[in-house]
């Protein structure tokens, strides 16, 4: 239930093109830098020009951090889009557990009645690096419903959590499935938790493309690829994160609520993400990916530049001064 399916323009673009557009949903490609996949991005049919300043803004802050920024944001109110290497792939460390739960969200609707209520169990052996919900001796011993684990798995990026669920969907296969499903053609899960953090440079394991994750989250948070009941569900999820405080949600205005799954932050190249959807007062909400990563495989990642590249997306949209 609940598949998008897309025909779509494919169209080639340089890699830190970024682009605006007021159209809405026609597929287009969006290709990496050399050596990057050349398959369709899930962008919009649009013109280049006019951001030149936000372009400027995004290199600058990507040069200063001496690594790689990918960024995708749509105004789903006029269907503007602003793209920065959002054709290229970066790893998708934890930001796939947003994707995952959805994927269970569906699971239960449609083939499997009463997933969320059930109770699964993993042993102390199973638990693996950050986990402190899984971790506790109660949850070990007594097991937690799917609900719950996707509470977990979502708002506290615990790594076991998320290792039983994609168990139920057929593991990191099954989740690459479920982004097909969703018109992505290029994410892809291959590993489980804490391994598919390990990444460098022109890894193509567990890794995603900006652009599509924003389409992904954008169908899960506000689209039909959930039912409205189940949507909800996910939204509340993702608005009660806890690990994301100082990424985008410390770059948009504070007035706006936001949901948000992040995700690396250790490991070569220091990987670190954000995928958000965030409701102004007024108006209609707003989907940011961010991705980054270092040059230096000894870096360590910095919070601050996500949220400065997400303080840049929202000013380009005309959404904040």
């Amino acid at each position: 239930m609940g598949h998008v399916h897309h025909r779509g323009l494919r169209t080639r673009l340089g890699a830190s093109v970024l682009v605006t557009s007021t159209a809405m949903a026609a597929v287009v490609g969006l290709a990496g830098s050399a050596g990057a996949d050349t398959r369709s991005a899930s962008a919009v049919a649009q013109p280049v020009g006019g951001t030149a300043d936000v372009k400027k803004q995004l290199r600058a802050l990507e040069n200063s951090y001496q690594g790689r920024i990918g960024a995708y944001a749509i105004d789903t109110g006029t269907g503007k889009t602003l793209s920065y290497r959002g054709g290229e792939r970066f790893a998708s460390a934890s930001t796939f557990k947003a994707i995952l739960c959805g994927a269970i969200l569906n699971k239960a609707r449609t083939t499997d009645p009463g997933l969320l209520d059930r109770t699964l169990h993993w042993t102390a052996k199973d638990v693996v690096t950050n986990s402190p919900i899984t971790g506790r001796p109660e949850n070990v011993k007594n097991g937690m419903t799917a609900d719950r684990l996707c509470h977990a798995t979502v708002t506290a990026s615990d790594n076991t959590a998320a290792n039983v669920l994609l168990k139920q969907i057929g593991g990191p296969a099954g989740l690459t499935r479920y982004y097909r499903s969703l018109g992505d053609p290029i994410g892809r899960l291959d590993r489980y938790e804490p391994e598919l953090n390990d990444w460098k440079q022109g890894e193509k394991r567990d890794t995603v493309k900006p652009a599509f994750m924003a389409r992904n989250l954008q169908r899960l948070s506000l689209g039909d690829a959930l039912v409205p009941e189940d949507r909800q569900r996910l939204n509340d999820w993702l608005r009660a994160g806890i690990t994301g405080a100082e990424r985008i949600r410390a770059g948009v205005p504070r007035d706006w609520v936001v949901g948000d799954k992040t995700g690396g932050g250790v490991g070569a190249y220091a990987p670190g993400s954000d995928i958000a959807v965030a409701w102004p007062p007024s108006g209609a909400p707003v989907i940011i990916a961010i991705y980054t990563n270092r040059n230096d495989p000894t870096a360590t990642m910095d919070n601050s530049v996500i949220a400065k590249a997400a303080t840049v997306l929202v000013r380009g949209l005309g959404l904040a001064k």
